[in-house]
């Protein structure tokens, strides 16, 4: 049986005109989401679309949910398999196409997982356990494009 749970966001946006842009048929992009009980996340749209560089954007957002979802997806499947993770980091990358017509979409994301793990027996299994996690994660199971990568482990 499948299990359900419910997250909300909250989106507040206050029209106010971007002071960079001389027609007023543009709008800040700029907004604020509110999860309860955390900080509130102020959010833009990315820099190539009009938007606040120091702020994230939603592109941001999902490739970051993605590297964080696969890695805890990891570390649950290694300590089920008895595997002591030392270290874990990931400098992934989102290839977004955008169409003439303005929409679009991401089509691929590589994640490029290294992982330092204690017992130098067990380094192809820590390897083959990211397709695992893959399978596993909850944001790479709602995404429509692939979720590749190209794994690293020492000890």
């Amino acid at each position: 049986m499948a299990f359900k749970h419910l997250f909300k966001a909250e989106l507040n946006w206050t029209s106010k005109k971007n002071p960079e842009e001389t027609t007023s048929k543009l709008y800040s992009k700029s907004h604020q989401i509110k999860i309860e009980g955390k900080p509130v996340l102020d959010v833009s749209a990315a820099k190539a679309f009009r938007g606040n560089p120091e702020l994230y954007n939603p592109e941001d957002l999902l490739l970051s949910s993605l590297v964080s979802c696969h890695m805890m997806s990891y570390l649950y499947v290694c300590s089920q398999s008895g595997i002591e993770v030392l270290e874990y980091s990931d400098n992934a990358e989102a290839t977004l196409e955008v169409n003439p017509d303005g929409s679009g979409r991401f089509v691929e994301v590589k994640l490029y997982p290294k992982v330092k793990i204690s017992n130098p027996d067990q380094i192809e299994l820590a390897l083959e356990l990211h397709f695992k996690a893959n399978q596993l994660c909850f944001i790479a199971n709602s995404c429509n494009f692939p979720v590749l990568h190209e794994a690293g482990c020492e000890v």
